[in-house]
């Protein structure tokens, strides 16, 4: 028979040991694992606490002895359904979690801004200016992001950028995107393709698809270095902004650069795979053979679902190394140690979407 009666109060590691017949220190062990002991004892305090409706240390009073929170902010500039039909954000969480995971940490999904009216009683719960958060990663830093990160900075808490410019004071984990861009562009001019067209990521928060004029203000930094990259090779390039990374934007953008049989570009430089996906579809609907009449490149490198026969010409980016990287940055800031900024490097993957402009010396 217990001597502890679990009706009057919360079983302490105290009460176990006593249960059990060994010092706090050696049943602390037990549960934390930091120290070997051996299977009698350990049978003998697990027993113990299960006897006396023990489950183990309360990670509040844990949380309260380190003076931090466990928890990790993530901000997104989307809405958190939409950032999560992104495989490429999908591979940074994996890869963001288990960084931080060593830490005992957990990652709290936020969005880039309250929300306002009726959504914001739908909505009541932690946000930016009310998390208890140990770091904060934001994923871009543009838009309302860029007020995501003062609220951030005004509350003292560290902060990593994924794919954005928050400043020389702000720890960024990139990508070498004009780079990459410039590359795949070249390898259709290589080919023989003169006449190209672009489909790019949204140029701002709350983006509706369209075309992309001399006057168009593009503040999503990944959108704008892409771009930069393909018209370093094809300057006079028209360019296409989708409403998102989704096949049914690339499809819908793709329809509306084969629209007009006498403008039809010879090549597509998408900004991402699953854009370059839905342009695949649009030339088929337009009756347009890949890569025979049109050549398309994607950009990421991710398997795309129900693309085959294709496989995609595209740039491979490291996205879970990415998120690693982030959370490595966040650990070493909790820890009071200094955390650079990163770039990472794509690698350039030759598919069969990609083929001699039509008429042209190389093919």
């Amino acid at each position: 028979m217990s001597r502890h009666d679990p009706g009057t109060r919360r079983a302490t590691i105290s009460d176990v040991a006593r249960e059990a017949g060994v010092s706090p220190s050696t049943a602390s062990v037990v549960f934390s694992g930091k120290t070997p002991v051996s299977d009698a004892t350990r049978r003998r305090v697990l027993d113990a606490a299960a006897a006396l409706g023990y489950t183990g240390p309360d990670p509040r009073a844990a949380s309260l002895r380190r003076g931090r929170s466990g928890i990790v902010g993530v901000v997104f500039e989307e809405h958190l359904g939409q950032a999560f039909l992104d495989p490429v954000k999908t591979l940074m969480m994996d890869g963001l979690a288990d960084a931080v995971g060593p830490l005992g940490a957990g990652l709290l999904l936020l969005r880039d801004h309250e929300p306002a009216g009726s959504d914001a009683a739908q909505a009541a719960g932690p946000s930016l200016t009310t998390a208890p958060l140990d770091a904060a990663v934001l994923i871009g830093c543009s838009g309302m992001l860029r007020e995501s990160l003062e609220t951030v900075k005004a509350r003292g808490i560290p902060v990593v950028v994924i794919e954005g410019d928050a400043g020389g004071d702000v720890p960024r984990i990139d990508l070498d995107n004009r780079e990459a861009q410039r590359q795949l562009a070249s390898h259709l001019r290589a080919l023989g393709h003169r006449r190209a067209a672009v489909v790019t990521l949204p140029v701002r928060v709350d983006w509706e698809r369209g075309w992309i004029g001399d006057d168009t203000a593009i503040t999503v930094d990944v959108t704008r270095d892409r771009l930069a990259g393909a018209l370093d090779v094809f300057p006079d390039a028209p360019a296409y902004a989708a409403a998102g990374s989704f096949i049914d934007e690339g499809l819908a953008a793709g329809r509306e650069i084969f629209a007009d049989p006498d403008r039809r570009p010879t090549a597509v430089i998408a900004q991402s795979d699953l854009l370059a996906a839905g342009v695949v579809r649009a030339a088929e609907e337009a009756g347009l053979r890949v890569p025979e009449d049109v050549s398309v490149t994607g950009f990421d490198g991710i398997v795309v679902d129900g693309l085959a026969p294709y496989e995609l010409t595209t740039a491979v980016q490291p996205a879970a190394d990415k998120g690693r990287a982030a959370g490595a940055a966040v650990a070493a800031m909790m820890e009071g140690r200094p955390a650079a900024s990163i770039r990472f490097t794509c690698t350039f993957r030759e598919g069969n979407t990609t083929g001699p402009a039509p008429g042209s010396a190389a093919r």
